[in-house]
C-alpha cells in the first residue's frame, strides 16, 4: 500500500466507522517505508480520537502492528501502553519509541506486569533490567547506611560528604527502593504522595524553611516528594515560586500551610497584601492533577539521572554544596 492510499484512507475517516477505520488505517501507515512528519502526525490525529470508541481487540491488533513499525507514532505508542499488559506487551517488549524515561515510568504506574514484559526488550539498559530483578525479589539485596554522621545534622537535613564514601551498592538499592515506592502508588490507585501529606511533612517543611538554610529546607522537599536534592534545589533557585507551588500543591497542603512555607522562602515576594491574595487565588485554581503531573516529570528526571550516571537517586543521597553556594542560587528564608 502506497502512502497516497494511507492519505485515501484518512481523508474518508468520517465515512468509516471507528472500528474498522482504526485497524485499517494503522495497517496503512505500517506499510509505508518511511513515512513522513506530516503522516505521522496524520495518523495521531485520527486514532487517538478514535480510541475510546474501538475494542480491545483492535487495541490489542494495532499494538502488534506498530511494535513492528520503525516509525511508531510516539502518543500513540503511549497511550497503547497505558492499557493492561496484555494489549501492550507487544510495544513494551519490541517498540522503538519507548525511552527509557518513558520505560520507568510505565513501570512506576503499572507495577511488576509492565516490568516484566519490559524485562524481555533486547539491549534493554542493564541499570532498568537490574532494577526490575530487585523489584522481583526485593529480599535479595539488604544495604545500610553507615550512620556515623547521623548525629552531626538534623535527620532531614542529612549530609552525605562525597558519594565515594558510601556502601558499595547503595546506589542501586537506593534506585530500587525508589521504583518500588511507585509502584506502590500505583497500585493504590495512581503515582500520588497522599502519605506524604500528613502533618509531619508539613512540620519538616515548616520548620526547615524557617531555619534560614536553603540546603535544610530543599533536602526536606526532596524527602517528601520523592526527588533528588538537585532537583528540588531547582525549584526553589526560580525568582518566583510556581514550581514550589506546584510542589506544595502535590503535596496536598492546605492553603495556609502551603502560604506559610513559601512566605519564608520567598519573603521578598509578600510585602502587601494583595501579593497574598494572589498567591491564595493562584494554589486554589492549581488543580492537583497538574501539579502531580509536574511531580511525575520531576521523578522521572530523577530516574533518569541516576541511569545515565549511576548515581544515587534519594535526597539524602546527594552530594550536598556549601550553604554559601545555595544562598547565592535560591532565595533566602527568614524566620517569622
Amino acid at each position: 500500500m502506497s502512502s497516497a492510499d494511507f492519505r485515501q484512507i484518512a481523508i474518508r475517516a468520517e465515512s468509516g466507522k471507528a472500528e474498522r477505520l482504526f485497524r485499517a488505517t494503522v495497517s496503512a501507515f505500517c506499510s509505508l517505508t518511511r513515512p513522513s512528519r506530516r503522516e505521522i502526525a496524520q495518523l495521531e490525529d485520527l486514532a487517538l480520537p478514535l480510541f475510546a470508541d474501538v475494542s480491545v481487540e483492535s487495541r490489542r491488533y494495532v499494538a502488534a502492528a506498530l511494535s513492528e513499525c520503525e516509525y511508531a507514532p510516539a502518543a500513540l505508542v503511549r497511550r497503547l501502553c497505558e492499557e493492561p499488559v496484555d494489549v501492550a506487551a507487544p510495544l513494551l517488549i519490541r517498540s522503538r519509541a519507548l525511552s527509557d524515561i518513558d520505560l520507568i515510568a510505565l513501570i512506576g504506574r503499572h507495577g511488576l506486569p509492565h516490568a516484566r514484559a519490559i524485562a524481555r526488550r533486547k539491549d534493554l539498559n542493564p541499570t532498568i533490567a537490574h532494577l526490575i530483578r530487585a523489584l522481583e525479589k526485593p529480599t535479595l539485596v539488604s544495604v545500610r547506611q553507615p550512620e556515623a554522621n547521623a548525629k552531626t545534622v538534623p535527620e532531614s537535613a542529612e549530609v552525605v560528604a562525597d558519594s565515594s564514601q558510601q556502601v558499595p551498592g547503595a546506589a542501586a538499592e537506593t534506585a530500587r527502593r525508589r521504583l518500588r515506592s511507585m509502584m506502590r502508588d500505583a497500585e493504590r490507585g495512581g503515582a500520588t504522595i497522599n502519605a506524604f501529606a500528613g502533618a509531619n511533612t508539613y512540620v519538616k517543611l515548616r520548620e526547615t524553611a524557617l531555619t534560614g538554610n536553603a540546603a535544610f529546607f530543599q533536602t526536606a522537599l526532596a524527602d517528601a516528594l520523592e526527588i533528588d536534592f538537585s532537583t528540588a534545589r531547582s525549584l526553589t533557585a526560580n525568582q518566583n515560586y510556581t514550581s514550589l507551588l506546584a510542589a506544595l500543591r502535590a503535596l496536598d497542603l492546605g492553603d495556609e500551610r502551603a502560604f506559610l512555607i513559601t512566605a519564608a522562602v520567598y519573603p521578598t515576594e509578600f510585602s502587601h497584601p494583595q501579593a497574598i491574595r494572589i498567591f491564595l487565588d493562584r494554589y486554589r485554581l492549581l488543580h492537583r492533577d497538574a501539579a502531580l503531573d509536574r511531580l511525575r516529570g520531576w521523578k522521572a528526571e530523577t530516574l533518569s539521572k541516576a541511569i545515565r550516571n549511576a548515581g544515587p537517586i534519594a535526597a539524602n543521597a546527594d552530594v550536598r554544596k556549601a550553604d554559601s553556594d545555595n544562598a547565592a542560587t535560591s532565595p533566602k528564608a527568614r524566620r517569622v
